[in-house]
């Protein structure tokens, strides 16, 4: 059983930054993928970012590509979002989430929430004037 903890969310201009992290229990983290989901406000959740276990291999929504990245320090049991030129657009809950499996499936695959195995409770990022 794996426990993970979002934090980093909170209230930003457009143009602005912010760095999401989510915290894991367990010993078994480093072997895992690891992923950032979001849920806009009305809307379903939809795919951010995965990277697979070793970091060796990320994927990003094509919306976030080049303005996110994601990070993971196996040794703290904790992956990072890191979020640049924040757009209102990218107002939503943020969710992490991780894959037992570890790797890299396919594009179609890790954008798909039944592919991942436990999930946070989410923080919430606001993009505003």
């Amino acid at each position: 059983q794996v426990h993970l903890v979002e934090s980093g969310g909170g209230l930003v201009q457009p143009g602005g930054s912010l760095r999401l992290s989510c915290a894991a229990s367990g010993p078994t983290f480093h072997s895992y993928a690891m992923a950032w989901f979001r849920q806009p406000p009305g809307k379903g959740r939809e795919f951010v970012a995965l990277i697979i276990w070793s970091g060796g291999r990320t994927d990003y929504a094509d919306s976030v590509k080049g303005r996110f990245t994601i990070s993971r320090d196996n040794a703290k049991n904790t992956v990072f979002l890191q979020m640049n030129s924040l757009k209102p657009d990218d107002t939503a809950v943020y969710y992490c989430a991780a894959d037992r499996s570890g790797v890299y499936k396919s594009a179609d695959r890790n954008r798909r929430g039944d592919e991942y195995d436990y999930w946070g409770q989410g923080t919430q990022v606001t993009v505003s004037l």
